[in-house]
């Protein structure tokens, strides 16, 4: 059974490999689908978040997981890709809030989906793309906010600017 964890992972962050290595240990096979934002605007394109994420996971040494861009809804993508399960991430209260909604959405619309919730490891529950992106903007160290490919680019992406 295929399993999908996904997100705009924008960027991808210590959070998210986390929850990648803790789902390809309960699950076996994983893909990691960036969506290409829908009304997120991402800060990155979806190659390059894409390109990101496989680094990262070779960085790691995570074997095992795939990882691939997707346009539309969630569940049409699991129904082409034969998937039935999705992971998610929560950091917080809020987030099983929002989560949950969305995992009884996808539910009525796929039968068949099970959304699988992956608490979110004490240490990195604070972390959000959102924040490290303005961190980074700021010219601030994120090294222990995402994995060394996405700082290096984070840090790229700040030289260009100053």
């Amino acid at each position: 059974m295929a399993t999908v964890y996904p997100g705009t992972f924008d960027p991808f962050t210590n959070g998210h490999l986390d929850v990648v290595r803790r789902a390809r240990a309960l699950f076996g096979r994983l893909t990691v689908a960036v969506a290409r934002g829908g009304k997120k605007r991402p800060a990155f394109a979806l190659a390059e978040r894409c390109r990101m994420i496989r680094r990262s996971l070779d960085a790691a040494g995570v074997t095992g997981v795939g990882v691939e861009g997707f346009d539309g809804a969630l569940v049409d993508y699991l129904k082409a890709r034969r998937a039935r399960v999705v992971v998610r991430g929560l950091r917080s209260f809020s987030d099983f809030d929002y989560e949950f909604q969305m995992a009884l959405f996808n539910r009525r619309l796929e039968p068949d989906v099970e959304t699988v919730f992956v608490l979110a490891s004490p240490e990195l529950a604070a972390i959000n793309s959102g924040l490290v992106r303005e961190v980074a903007a700021m010219g601030r160290d994120v090294s222990g906010l995402v994995p060394a490919p996405v700082a290096e680019v984070l840090l790229r992406r700040r030289g260009k600017r100053a």
